[in-house]
Parts: structure tokens; C-alpha cells; sequence
């Protein structure tokens, strides 16, 4: 016998956390706008959006919406690559953090975190639509958060 279980992109009855950095803020905010249009396009009942200085700060914040009683979490930022190593510290410690922290609070939490080495390849993937990494990372933690619960039967 084989059991599949997949989840859903129907947000009904979830709370959904949004933790977004405002370095970067003109793409960011792009971001977070796509992740709640695409909250509202489902039908998400709730969101909490909590705002960070950057993305080193966003494993922190989305450990507590996981704890606060979010459903799912999305992690929205923006860094991009510049003369020095900074890029890879920032980017490799802030994807440690959200993965750790989706682990401590078995709490689905989606990486939107965009790592580009040029601006106008941010710009690409923060555009209105499916392709916007907010989006996209939304139906993730969507997904994810109601494939557990099929799981679970919950």
C-alpha cells in the first residue's frame, strides 16, 4: 500500500507570518507585497507581518511568529552580492537560521530570501505574478503547513 500525501495551496483558516528585512527595502517590499497578494488570493485568514533591520536578523524573527502561533512563515529578503565577502556570511548564516529554526519549532518556514550578485536580477524575481520569490514562497509554507496535516490527520 502507498500513501501520498501532498499539500495545498488553500490558505483557509491559517495564520501566516511574514518576516521581511528592510535592507534592500525597495526590492524587499516588492517581495512582501507579492506574499500578500498571494495571502489574500488564497484565502489565508490571517497574516502577521514583522519587519527586521536585515537578513542576519530574520532566523530570530521567524522563530518567534512560529512560536506566537503562526501557522507558517515565510522569510523575505534581499541580498545582493557586492565587493567583499559579507554576501556569503549573510546569505549562508540567514539560510542556516530559517532552516534551524523550521526544525526547532516544527513549524513550516519558507526561505524567500533572494541571493543575486546584480540588482536588475533582483528586480527580475520581485516582479508581479507567479514568478515573484514572495509568491512562491508562500505557496510553500502553504503547502507544506497542510501536507503535515494531512499527515497528521489534523
Amino acid at each position: 500500500m502507498i500513501r501520498e500525501v501532498e499539500g495545498s495551496t488553500d490558505g483557509t483558516g491559517l495564520h501566516i507570518g511574514l518576516a521581511a528585512a528592510r535592507w534592500n527595502q525597495s526590492i524587499t517590499d516588492r517581495l512582501l507585497a507579492g506574499a500578500l497578494a498571494r495571502c489574500q488570493e488564497i484565502g489565508v485568514d490571517q497574516v502577521t507581518v514583522m519587519r527586521v533591520p536585515g537578513a542576519l536578523e530574520l532566523p530570530l524573527a521567524v522563530r518567534e511568529l512560529a512560536r506566537s502561533g503562526c501557522d507558517a512563515v515565510v522569510a523575505i529578503a534581499t541580498v545582493i552580492k557586492g565587493e567583499t565577502d559579507h554576501y556569503e556570511v549573510v546569505v549562508g548564516e540567514s539560510a542556516r537560521g530559517v532552516g534551524r529554526a523550521a526544525l526547532e519549532t516544527g513549524v513550516p518556514i519558507a526561505n524567500a530570501i533572494l541571493a543575486v550578485h546584480e540588482y536588475a536580477h533582483a528586480v527580475e524575481r520581485a516582479g508581479p505574478g507567479k514568478s515573484n520569490k514572495g509568491t512562491e514562497g508562500v505557496d510553500a509554507a502553504v503547502m507544506t503547513v497542510t501536507a503535515l496535516r494531512e499527515l497528521r490527520g489534523t
